[in-house]
């Protein structure tokens, strides 16, 4: 069967988007939800490249940096997407083939491993979380002058992120127990 692979190379392509061969076998609520993904992609993938033409037409150095750092996370989202595409094709055609996005399985693997690494991050990202706060109130004479602020706060985003991933699999974890 040929594969619902979204290429990732670039993530630029609408065309990128590969329905399967067939969807034999395939509920209408996994089908309906592929047809969602795969469409999603393709709109992540124009974005991608109306954020390209925005960042080559500016002549501002300031927006055409922050413009690249929607495009990383824009892929990153496109890469997701496809990645959510492909798993749900290898389950729904029943194919054998491992899905990109594992299935969870914290409860296989070595738990008090697992247990330990997770608080011991947690605590890590905590901790960064508070210095984040810290910086940011350091921050507030250049917050109208300067983009730094900004990183700042999208650093603290990215830590909250973080802290509920790490206690995604704390939570989920210890459903086994």
């Amino acid at each position: 069967m040929k594969s619902a692979a979204i290429r990732c190379d670039e993530c630029m392509n609408t065309s990128d988007v590969v329905p399967p061969t067939s969807t034999l076998g395939w509920s209408p609520a996994e089908t309906e939800l592929f047809k969602h993904l795969t469409e999603h992609a393709a709109n992540e993938g124009a974005i991608l490249e109306e954020y390209k033409q925005a960042a080559a037409d500016t002549q501002s150095k300031a927006l055409a940096y922050l413009i690249d750092i929607l495009m990383e996370d824009e892929r990153k989202h496109h890469r997701w997407f496809a990645e959510l595409a492909t798993s749900l094709e290898a389950d729904a055609s029943l194919s054998g083939v491992a899905p990109a996005v594992p299935r969870m399985d914290f409860h296989r693997a070595d738990r008090a491993a697992v247990r330990t690494v997770t608080e011991r991050l947690l605590e890590r990202e905590k901790a960064d979380e508070k210095e984040l706060n810290r910086l940011q109130k350091e921050l507030r004479d250049v917050r109208d002058t300067s983009l730094w602020g900004l990183l700042v706060e999208l650093m603290q985003r990215d830590t909250t992120k973080h802290i509920a991933i790490l206690t995604f699999v704390s939570k989920h974890l210890n459903t086994f127990d």
